[in-house]
């Protein structure tokens, strides 16, 4: 998933010299298998954390990790394939976001038997030892329960969607539209193309409440439209309390700290929180047992979670990813979790 906020550019500078320059200059320790780690992007902050908690639990796992940043762009992830082969490397951890023209690049590692884990997207074709992921089609729905509740079922919503390359922008559109058609059929739905762009979602959002000033929803596929959203809603006069008949609910997918203080202070009303944490643990906890040679089946985990047979060949752990509220209330069938809950990683990080 991508995520573009404008306030979180002071945390890339100095959140990835840190994870990733040490890294790359790293040199494989007697024992310690290496794993190549791409950053699919480092301008956001759900992404930063995932990269800050990557070194730790290598550490913790005993891996010697080298890193790229492949930037948001295919080409450059294919690149850094390239660069991890010629580096050694025994397994490889990504989070493809274009995930049709990875395949490629999956095809150039299996020849070679290195096992790849893909994190928070699953390529649409070509093999992996594991997907760690959350189920992305119930961050669509849950956000589709909030705010059809907190509608009373009638009104006018924008969603402002990811990328449709992506499975993520995908999974969490399609479930939105059909729980709204299902379950709230008079809630209009103004679907709105981003390709994960904070500007585009800023600019989209402000034009359709131009044109509609008696929308009362935004469902925000990730934190990358948090910065322009609260913006607009500000400019519009709309960013008012709960309380207020004027009040835009808006739920958004992350969970990152910035969206919790947001929530408590009655900015936002919900995120499904993403746990940037457990996706770097076991995404390298995975790719470690691949390199030993071990294999996976379907079925519940110790950590809570399912693994599912998404096709042939393709296991993919399904990692919990709660909806979270300012009063941990249950909205249509989604139960959540208050913003101030220390289980979240976004109140630990």
């Amino acid at each position: 998933m991508k995520h573009l906020i404008v306030r979180c550019v002071a945390a890339a500078l100095v959140l990835v010299p840190i994870s990733a320059c040490n890294r790359d200059n790293a040199t494989a320790d007697a024992g310690k298998p290496v794993v190549g780690v791409d950053y699919p992007r480092s301008d956001t902050d759900f992404w930063n954390s995932f990269i800050k908690y990557t070194p730790r639990f290598g550490d913790q796992l005993g891996l010697t990790l080298k890193t790229t940043n492949s930037q948001n762009d295919v080409a450059k992830l294919t690149a850094n394939v390239q660069t991890f082969m010629s580096q050694g490397v025994k397994g490889v951890v990504m989070a493809p976001q274009d995930t049709a023209a990875i395949a490629p690049a999956l095809d150039q590692l299996a020849a070679k038997k290195i096992p790849v884990v893909t994190v928070d997207t699953r390529p649409d074709s070509g093999s992996v030892a594991m997907v760690v992921r959350a189920d992305n089609r119930a961050y669509g729905t849950k956000a589709c329960q909030f705010l059809g509740t907190k509608l009373g079922g009638t009104g006018k919503v924008v969603m402002l969607q990811g990328g449709l390359d992506s499975i993520n922008g995908r999974d969490r559109t399609e479930a939105f539209n059909e729980c709204m058609k299902a379950s709230f059929p008079k809630i209009k739905v103004f679907g709105e193309a981003t390709n994960w762009d904070g500007a585009i979602a800023a600019q989209k959002l402000q034009t359709d409440l131009t044109a509609n000033p008696d929308i009362r929803g935004v469902y925000m596929q990730s934190s990358f439209a948090l910065a322009g959203t609260l913006q607009v809603l500000k400019q519009k006069g709309l960013l008012v309390g709960p309380d207020d008949p004027k009040h835009v609910f808006v739920v958004s997918n992350d969970g990152i700290p910035e969206e919790l203080a947001d929530i408590a202070a009655g900015q936002i009303d919900a995120t499904v929180s993403q746990p940037a944490d457990l996706y770097a643990k076991y995404a390298l906890s995975y790719v470690k047992d691949a390199i030993a040679g071990k294999t996976f089946q379907p079925g519940p985990t110790d950590h809570d979670s399912t693994i599912i047979q998404v096709r042939d060949g393709l296991l993919e752990d399904q990692l919990s990813a709660p909806l979270v509220t300012r009063d941990g209330a249950t909205y249509g069938d989604a139960p959540s979790l208050k913003s101030s809950d220390p289980s979240l990683w976004g109140n630990a990080s």
